[in-house]
């Protein structure tokens, strides 16, 4: 495979860019085939497809906004305005999120852990995928990819968890580079 500089120079400056940052428009029909499609070339030991992806576009987004805030208020009758406005907020003002799922599969030889994996690679590629047609991206967690109730009424089926929401836009502007970790600290070479 030849060397491919302006690949390498794209991993070496990727960011993200944050939710609040993702304005409209979004990935059109032809666009988000091209990105799921990015999104389904990961490691797949077994070829098993360990992984689904739900699409929240649209009024959807102020669905799921409603369905959170009544959780977070029944989880949390104190809850303030101020945080309820804030779970509706959740999915907004990016135009798409897509949430990635490890849908793992019961197999003898590969465990779910390693599935789970391929999920992450998942979410990740669908990240690459975003930057590569120009749009802006933001994997991120939160409370409901880890409230099974939550997680139910985003579209989670039984032993299915959220490994994130990918949220998709135009960027409204390029965010700073953060610190990375030293090379140094997180490299070691085996030695028997």
């Amino acid at each position: 495979m030849p060397a491919n500089p302006e690949l390498r120079d794209y991993l070496l400056t990727r960011r993200s860019v944050t939710k609040p940052f993702l304005a409209e428009p979004g990935p059109n029909e032809d666009e988000l085939k091209q990105l799921f499609t990015i999104a389904n070339r990961v490691p797949d030991h077994g070829k098993l497809a360990p992984w689904r992806m739900i699409v929240y576009a649209g009024d959807a987004r102020l669905q799921v906004g409603e369905i959170l805030a009544r959780k977070f208020k029944a989880d949390y009758p104190d809850a303030t305005a101020e945080q309820l406005e804030a779970e509706r907020q959740q999915f907004l003002p990016a135009p798409l999120t897509v949430g990635v799922l490890s849908s793992p599969v019961d197999h003898f030889k590969i465990p779910q852990f390693e599935q789970l994996l391929a999920a992450g690679n998942v979410a990740f590629n669908l990240a690459h995928g975003a930057n590569a047609l120009g749009f802006g991206a933001h994997w991120v967690t939160r409370w409901f990819a880890y409230d099974d109730e939550a997680a139910a009424a985003l579209g989670a089926r039984p032993g299915e968890r959220f490994v994130g929401f990918v949220h998709i836009g135009t960027p409204e502007t390029r965010l700073e580079d953060r610190e990375r970790p030293s090379i140094d600290d997180i490299v070691s070479i085996w030695q028997s």
